[in-house]
């Protein structure tokens, strides 16, 4: 009933597209190695099994948390949209060795901007996965989340489709607070 009000006043919910940060083959979440990505934990999205060496800026946005070690970035897009991009998983542990980092906390990047570069085969050879798992980490604030799962992907194809709730903009004052408190226990865990 309440959506039906607020559509009534013309407050629909907006879709909102991300694009994707690196080339390669688009996996469901479920399918990821690591149960913290795979259920859903972090967010909802998807993973990809890369074929390029870098990782791009999906959209306009602000970097909210880059790791010095180039593993991880989280973004807050223009448009609203919490992103949490893992390259590889469990590698952390690599301490930054086959990682060059771009971007810095704070700086502002635009679609296509290059945030990380990675030499993907030495990351592999050293035994980590090398899988990439794309989240929108405040995907609470969405009725849906839909991702191209099942095509290969290259940088700036369409990756995600995020359907906003009807009553968000009536709530986002309750929900942005604890998104960007998700995006800090990601960086002070090195998750």
């Amino acid at each position: 009933m309440f959506t039906k009000v607020l559509r009534s006043f013309g407050m629909r919910g907006r879709v909102l597209t991300l694009d994707a940060p690196i080339s390669g083959d688009v996996i469901p979440l479920s399918e990821v190695n690591d149960q913290t990505f795979a259920t859903g934990l972090l967010g909802q999205g998807v993973a990809i099994q890369p074929t390029g060496t870098r990782v791009i800026a999906p959209a306009d946005a602000k970097v909210e948390a880059i790791f010095p070690t180039g593993h991880a970035v989280a973004l807050n897009t223009v448009d609203g949209l919490d992103v949490l991009i893992h390259v590889g998983l469990d590698t952390v542990q690599l301490e930054g060795k086959h990682f060059t980092v771009h971007a810095q906390v704070g700086d502002i990047v635009h679609k296509g901007d290059v945030l990380i570069e990675f030499d993907r085969e030495a990351i592999a050879a050293e035994g980590y996965d090398v899988t990439v798992p794309i989240l929108v980490c405040n995907s609470v604030e969405f009725s849906s989340i839909k991702g191209s799962v099942g095509v290969h992907v290259e940088e700036m194809d369409q990756l995600i489709v995020a359907r906003e709730r009807a009553a968000y903009r009536v709530s986002a004052a309750l929900y942005k607070p604890w998104c960007r408190r998700i995006n800090r226990v990601v960086v002070k865990y090195g998750l």
